[in-house]
């Protein structure tokens, strides 16, 4: 039973991860409506500026602002979803889908070192979130446009970090309520 609540974040993990990546492919196959409702409930969650976003089923993965603009026009570079021309973006953007993927491989690497790792200690979790404050606050200022790669690291870093804070904490609260229980 201890077990149960890991299954169910990396299940959890997946499905979102999945549905977002799903989207694209429902373009491609024409299932627009489909599509379109999953666009509609991830940017819930995210702004899916189309020149921050993947695209796939395209020429290219990444489309810069400048390249963006210069091939949808000025007026689709946040929402443009995509074409069979190009692709189709990916319900979130670069940063999400790292942050959510590093979030599950490291839900699926836990399994091997659960009830041993320990959280880290918060100064050090707080150094590994500050690549990606300075990247996003630099971005959100307007002080710089970030690339992929940077936004991909970043994101992959902050889930990593994310999941090595509370991943070990869940797993002691689950324990702690199977031997209060008389489960363990």
């Amino acid at each position: 039973m201890v077990s149960h609540w890991l299954t169910l974040v990396n299940a959890g993990l997946a499905l979102f991860l999945g549905l977002a990546v799903l989207a694209p492919v429902l373009m491609l196959a024409g299932l627009t409506t489909p599509a379109g409702w999953i666009y509609s409930a991830y940017h819930l969650v995210c702004h899916q500026w189309a020149f921050r976003s993947y695209f796939l089923f395209g020429p290219r993965l990444v489309y810069p602002l400048e390249t963006l603009r210069a091939l949808v026009g000025p007026d689709q570079v946040y929402d443009f979803v995509g074409s069979p021309a190009l692709g189709y973006k990916v319900a979130f953007c670069e940063r999400d889908v790292a942050i959510y993927a590093a979030l599950l491989l490291a839900g699926l690497a836990f399994t091997r070192v659960r009830g041993r790792l320990r959280p880290p200690p918060l100064t050090l979790f707080a150094l590994l979130l500050l690549p990606i404050a300075l990247d996003g606050f630099t971005q959100l200022f307007g002080w710089r446009e970030s690339t992929w790669e940077l936004r991909t690291a970043t994101g992959a870093l902050f889930g990593l970090a994310a999941a090595w804070l509370i991943y070990p904490q869940l797993e002691w609260s689950a324990r702690r309520a199977a031997r209060r229980s008389g489960l363990a």
